[in-house]
């Protein structure tokens, strides 16, 4: 489509080379997709951010990239519960979307929130999936800008941030999957 998805990530000074990245650096990131709530300004705030676990540079690597025709940028794996009804609704132009905010369980008994974007049939069938269902989502982390407008008239452009589901499997209760509904499609 030409756009670009910007996303945040979050990398340990440990992590860094020289203690830097310029802006414009290659890198292949490997990490966990978390949330956490961030608070100011009276006002609670969902932050998502990729928490990189490791980070490579390419700048030297750039013959091993192109030889790896089956490079992918930008794919996640999630599996969790969702914890909030879906919400299915249909765009001006027919299109069939539906929202839903996913638990993912991690260690130390915590857990990160994260919305995701279900498009068509996968759309359809998120909305009769009932709350507590649990789930595997492989999407692409996906940034989108819109406009909030405020009560006396302004307007101030925002960035979310939500996964783009590309499959979605529901999963029984003895942890096996099973394939109730997949389709493959990219957001537009």
């Amino acid at each position: 489509s030409g756009n670009a998805d910007i996303i945040p990530i979050t990398i340990s000074e440990r992590l860094m080379v020289n203690g830097e990245l310029p802006i414009g650096t290659k890198i292949t990131v490997e990490g966990q997709f978390r949330s956490y709530n961030s608070y100011g300004e009276g006002k609670n705030k969902l932050v998502l951010t990729v928490f990189a676990k490791n980070v490579t540079l390419l700048e030297d690597q750039e013959s091993e990239v192109e030889a790896r025709k089956d490079f992918i940028s930008n794919e996640v794996t999630l599996i969790g519960y969702i914890c909030k009804k879906p919400v299915y609704r249909q765009t001006p132009f027919g299109r069939e979307i539906a929202d839903l905010l996913l638990a993912v369980n991690r260690a130390y008994n915590k857990s990160d929130y994260i919305p995701t974007i279900a498009w068509g049939r996968n759309a359809r069938f998120c909305q009769n999936i009932e709350v507590g269902t649990q789930v595997k989502i492989i999407g692409r982390v996906q940034s989108r800008q819109y406009e909030k407008k405020h009560e006396d008239g302004t307007v101030e452009t925002k960035t979310a941030y939500e996964v783009s589901v590309c499959s979605l499997e529901v999963i029984n209760e003895e942890g096996n999957e099973n394939k109730e509904e997949t389709e493959n499609q990219e957001a537009v």
